[in-house]
């Protein structure tokens, strides 16, 4: 959900407005978005990764949080952060973690397992 939009940070590019997949930011005459239709958000994040001057907070939560003041400064622009995107900024594929994939060839397929050659 679309939290917050910090208006001393926006600098009205309006990226934000051109990359939102439901079409719930809106332009405005003074060039800070207007998020119009909250209900119609995805929490897909796309505004606030797209957003060159970290300006957007994007809640992973579904419900609204109540209290603004409440939202910590260092999640603003996080997950853009964390994507690695912007300049200066390690990407995020390089601080992934997981399991180590085992190298070779490559893994056996269903079918084999189920019926293996004879």
């Amino acid at each position: 959900m679309i939290e917050l939009v910090r208006a001393e940070d926006c600098i009205a590019c309006g990226k934000c407005v051109d990359v939102c997949p439901t079409d719930v930011v809106d332009r405005t005459d003074s060039g800070i978005p207007l998020i119009a239709r909250q209900s119609d958000r995805q929490t897909c994040f796309v505004c606030e990764a797209y957003c060159p001057a970290d300006a957007l907070y994007v809640a992973p939560k579904s419900t609204p949080i109540r209290d603004r003041e409440a939202i910590a400064e260092a999640h603003i622009g996080r997950y853009r952060e964390q994507l690695g995107w912007g300049k200066g900024r390690k990407p995020g594929s390089l601080l992934a973690i997981g399991p180590i994939l085992p190298h070779g060839g490559p893994p056996p397929r269903v079918t084999e397992l189920a019926h293996p050659a004879r």
